[in-house]
């Protein structure tokens, strides 16, 4: 609960909605209760003593209320819709910004399943929440109350009935509305399972279909969805429960007073239409209570997607953003200082004690074994993640004293996997640099080799780019991830071996470009070929985490055994290193 109570804060800009809302509601709950009363003159006092002008005038005033009942109940539904909705709007908001600031390990502490969930079925919980809260909880409480109140003053020989009757449907609704809650907890965990094998197939098709595991696949998934199903089926199955005891025991209630009433009549203690008045608002309490009770099971469906997000909105971050962080312009100077990084803190580093200096404009060749730490030090410097011990400087400044949006606007990178989005490669390219020109855009591409073929495409730079990018090849994929970091133009070029699916005569003309147009910026190149970091400035040669290697191609080929070795085994494999 006390996570729904944090989330109020979010009601804060639609207060005046919020309040207006149920005042509607409450104008619609008086005309409603009008009705019966009404009804019971009619026949008492109208039809009964056949005064046909007062049954019109009544019948006129009933007319008038459910009028007047129609417009609360219309406005309560505008205003209540806009505040819920604009509610779940900004959370869902405020969601999302929160997981793009998560570092890989927030994002495993909770699955990508899990937060799909998040941002699409805990959000629509509790909007329906509110909406109903707003709408129908006002409605139900008051006509219960209303109800009570007008049947002990206007029938009170029928009112020991209630007594009968409504504490058994308010222990029925209590009962039942507390088990609901545990219920749909565990429909939303197994939600967040079927989220997570969906994702999980999308984004391999490729790999299960290669390897024929489609019907394995679909078992997995047949074994989740069924899960789904039986936890729904037993949570709609227990609030189904309560739609046809409630309605027993309010026939019960009938019965009794139909019973009691037909004997009073006799007697002459009361009239017909009292019976019939106290018969409305017997269904009227029944129907208070039964949305009441629909209300207070949705909140109970609601807490659990609440705490759920609330956990997200409060994750501690492990990219801490520092107080009074700098925001000035950097020029590329990289200096990591005894750099020590593990994944998971009680595993062994997969960085030990890393140490290098790079100028600005000087290029850096990064080689070694396949889990050596390559890519790991190239995340470090945009602070992808942060060290576990050690420092990186940029301009001589500790990393973690500037501001993080400083940092980033001077780097660009090229990741080992090249992601594009379902948009044109315009679009793409521009995720660089928003203002970029049509004239940077094509000297970027021609700069990453991939204007030879956009411009073969019939819409060239606005062809537009599929979800996962699968009408590409690997190598034009590669080629506009490198496009995309070529127009920013950054302080810091980094490249994590992202010409591994390029051919190499188009490898050689993209090393050229970036020598050539790049020469005030510091680039970092990762690469398990020697031919891509060949000519850098310094060559890093990593092994199980240390530096086992430092300086030029020539230096490191006289007298560093493992370079050696990497460059004997691809020449072997094909004369890696021919010009």
């Amino acid at each position: 609960m006390q996570s729904a109570i944090k989330l109020t804060k979010y009601l804060k800009p639609y207060m005046v909605f919020t309040i207006i809302a149920p005042l509607m509601m409450v104008l619609e709950v008086a005309m409603d209760l009008l009705q019966p009363t009404i009804m019971k003159h009619i026949i008492d006092d109208g039809i009964a003593k056949n005064d046909t002008g007062y049954v019109v005038t009544m019948f006129g005033l009933m007319i008038l209320c459910a009028v007047l009942g129609l417009i609360g109940g219309v406005g309560c539904s505008i205003y209540a819709t806009k505040s819920a909705v604009n509610f779940a709007t900004d959370i869902r908001k405020d969601l999302y910004e929160t997981i793009t600031y998560f570092s890989s390990r927030n994002k495993d502490h909770f699955t990508l399943g899990k937060l799909i969930t998040n941002i699409t079925s805990d959000v629509e919980s509790l909007q329906r929440a509110l909406t109903m809260l707003l709408k129908i909880f006002v409605r139900g409480p008051l006509t219960f109350i209303g109800a009570i109140i007008i049947v002990f003053f206007t029938a009170r020989e029928l009112f020991p009935v209630l007594l009968f009757v409504v504490p058994i449907l308010a222990f029925s609704i209590y009962f039942f509305t507390k088990i609901s809650g545990k219920l749909f907890l565990k429909v939303q965990e197994a939600i967040d399972q079927v989220n997570t094998k969906v994702q999980e197939n999308l984004a391999g098709i490729r790999v299960v279909k290669a390897y024929n595991r489609k019907k394995h696949q679909i078992e997995k998934f047949t074994s989740v969805n069924g899960s789904l199903m039986q936890r729904n089926i037993k949570a709609d199955q227990i609030i189904g429960i309560l739609g046809p005891l409630t309605m027993f025991v309010v026939n019960i209630g009938i019965i009794i007073a139909l019973w009691q009433g037909a004997i009073k009549v006799e007697n002459g203690t009361i009239q017909v239409g009292v019976i019939v008045a106290f018969i409305n608002y017997l269904m009227m309490i029944m129907g208070g209570l039964m949305s009441s009770s629909a209300v207070l099971m949705n909140i109970a469906r609601a807490i659990p997607s609440a705490n759920r997000i609330v956990e997200v909105l409060e994750e501690t971050l492990d990219i801490k953003i520092t107080d009074n962080a700098l925001s000035t312009q950097l020029k590329g100077q990289v200096e990591f200082d005894k750099v020590s990084f593990s994944y998971i803190e009680e595993n062994e580093p997969v960085l030990k004690e890393v140490s290098f200096k790079a100028l600005p404009g000087e290029t850096i060749g990064i080689i070694g074994a396949t889990g050596s730490g390559k890519s790991t030090i190239v995340k470090l410097i945009p602070r992808l993640f942060d060290v576990t011990k050690g420092e990186i400087r940029i301009d001589n400044i500790p990393i973690k004293q500037i501001d993080l949006q400083t940092l980033r606007s001077a780097i660009a990178f090229a990741p080992q996997r090249a992601t594009l989005f379902s948009k044109t490669i315009d679009e793409n390219i521009k995720y660089g640099k928003d203002d970029a020109s049509s004239e940077e855009i094509i000297e970027a591409l021609k700069s990453s080799q991939a204007y030879e073929f956009v411009e073969k495409l019939d819409a060239k730079e606005n062809h537009f780019i599929t979800q996962g990018a699968t009408n590409l090849s690997g190598g034009q994929k590669q080629r506009l991830a490198m496009a995309r970091a070529f127009v920013r133009q950054p302080a810091i070029l980094i490249l994590d071996d992202t010409t591994s699916a390029v051919d190499s005569i188009s490898e050689r003309k993209i090393q050229k470009a970036i020598r050539e147009q790049f020469k005030d910026s510091t680039k970092f190149i990762v690469s398990s070929k020697v031919s891509s970091i060949r000519y850098a400035d310094q060559i890093l040669v990593l092994d199980d985490g240390e530096i086992v290697g430092l300086g030029t191609h020539d230096e490191l080929i006289k007298d560093n055994k493992v370079y050696q070795e990497i460059v004997d085994t691809q020449q072997v494999k094909g004369g890696m290193l021919d010009e």
